[in-house]
């Protein structure tokens, strides 16, 4: 009477991991990794003089990794220049430090965090500030609200597509913006030359 042959599943599982080893690892072609996230996060402290070197490097990612044009890399450097400098000034107090997050799609859109430290003298919550963006937007039809309080309704509202607040977990307020990638707005001149609000970047 012959032997049963009796499976070995530990030589079947060296056999498989040996086959998986030798398998090559898939390398992800040059659009995949075009489509992929980059996220670049940075801490400034909160003082003005740093604000030229995130001023620099924002034009520099927009214009080099992001697919958008020259134009708008220069209102994206408004854009989180005017965040960074809310933070800074209102949610922050001296010797703490505010976060900066950028996350690029490629060709598709590109989107900015900047959080305070919720260390301001003044706090305000995610609600309140959202109140006070929506109602500064209305205001801005009706009468001049002036440099400095035009920021967020005028720069950042009206070049961007997304504009949210959230409270941060630690304390403090995450403002989030982002941008959708559209050719055809680059094709039209946005300028408006009987508003006294606007500013010409070029």
């Amino acid at each position: 009477m012959d032997n049963p042959v009796t499976p070995n599943p530990i030589g079947q599982l060296e056999q498989t991991v040996e086959e998986a080893q030798k398998a090559p690892t898939p390398v992800p072609t040059s659009d995949q990794l075009l489509e992929r996230p980059l996220e670049i996060s940075m801490t400034l402290p909160t003082q003005a003089y740093f604000l030229s070197g995130i001023r620099d490097f924002t034009l520099s990612l927009t214009q080099n990794l992001t697919g958008f044009s020259e134009h708008w890399a220069f209102r994206f450097q408004a854009v989180v220049d005017e965040l960074c400098n809310n933070a800074i000034e209102h949610g922050s107090a001296a010797g703490h430090t505010i976060e900066i997050k950028f996350i690029s799609i490629r060709g598709k859109s590109l989107e900015v965090h900047v959080q305070d430290s919720g260390t301001a003298k003044e706090k305000m919550t995610a609600r309140q500030l959202t109140e006070l963006y929506q109602e500064r937007k209305q205001l801005m039809t009706k009468q001049y609200l002036g440099f400095r309080g035009r920021g967020l309704p005028k720069i950042v509202g009206e070049w961007t597509d997304e504009v949210s607040f959230e409270d941060a977990p630690q304390g403090g307020i995450i403002v989030k913006v982002k941008k959708y990638l559209r050719k055809e707005e680059d094709k039209l001149s946005s300028t408006q030359q009987n508003d006294p609000t606007h500013l010409v970047l070029k």
